[in-house]
């Protein structure tokens, strides 16, 4: 990432510059040390962990690493409404890329349960998953991740419920989303946590590459605004946030 402008820490949000090269090493080490700390307090952790291709070097540095997995819990942030096993479902990316090594003793925490079709509708998956969810939180530990859009989990801009999801006064911990433009690669249905699950995190990351992102970022730090989802987790100041930029 090389821009004239760079963020700096501020209230809870932290900003850590790394090279490319260090970034998911040194971040995999982060996440553990807090994994176990929780556990050495509580008896047990629990990790929140976003889908798509932009963590999956994390998680497989994160699965060598030796701490106490059979007390760890992992959950989602966000899910796409297809069966657990289906090709595009964030359970099945965590399961292939994290869930492996040490980390092979964790609990995974479901969105969807069923492993075939059909489902049910997204609205009763969501709530589903938000029984599943509240009995494994707050998150020790959630990692974010952030589109060129700015959408984070999936906290999708124009989304018909976004004014929803987003509402800290919503007690419910998940909503279905339907996406106002979805990807053609991945035209389906989500379940997110709501912002107000998310913020309920002990500690939330965001690691982040590539200057389109860099460019959102920006646009992100200067107010909260239901055009920038992720501007929401870094305007509020409620809970600790470390941005970790590749740079």
């Amino acid at each position: 990432m090389h821009s004239t402008w760079h963020p700096e820490s501020r209230g809870s949000l932290t900003v850590h510059t790394v090279s490319p090269t260090e970034l998911n090493v040194r971040l995999a080490r982060d996440i553990a040390q807090r994994l176990a700390a929780a556990i050495q307090v509580r008896g047990f952790a629990v990790l929140s962990v976003s889908g798509g291709k932009s963590p999956v070097a994390l998680f497989e540095a994160l699965r060598v690493i030796d701490i106490d997995w059979s007390r760890v819990r992992i959950t989602l942030v966000d899910e796409r409404c297809v069966p657990r096993n289906h090709p595009d479902s964030n359970a099945l990316l965590v399961q292939r890329h994290l869930q492996q090594d040490l980390a092979a003793k964790a609990q995974l925490v479901f969105m969807v349960t069923s492993a075939s079709e059909p489902l049910d509708t997204p609205a009763a998956q969501a709530k589903a998953a938000g029984i599943a969810l509240l009995a494994a939180s707050p998150a020790d530990v959630l990692v974010l991740g952030m589109g060129a859009d700015g959408h984070t989990a999936s906290l999708f801009p124009e989304a018909p419920n976004l004014a929803e999801a987003l509402d800290l006064r919503n007690t419910q911990t998940c909503v279905a989303i339907e996406l106002a433009h979805p990807p053609a690669n991945a035209p389906y249905a989500r379940i997110t946590q709501t912002l107000a699950q998310i913020l309920s995190a002990r500690h939330i990351v965001l690691p982040l590459t590539g200057a389109d992102k860099l460019n959102t970022l920006q646009q992100a730090w200067k107010q909260a605004t239901p055009a920038l989802p992720i501007s929401f987790v870094l305007q509020q100041t409620q809970t600790p946030v470390a941005l970790w930029l590749a740079n």
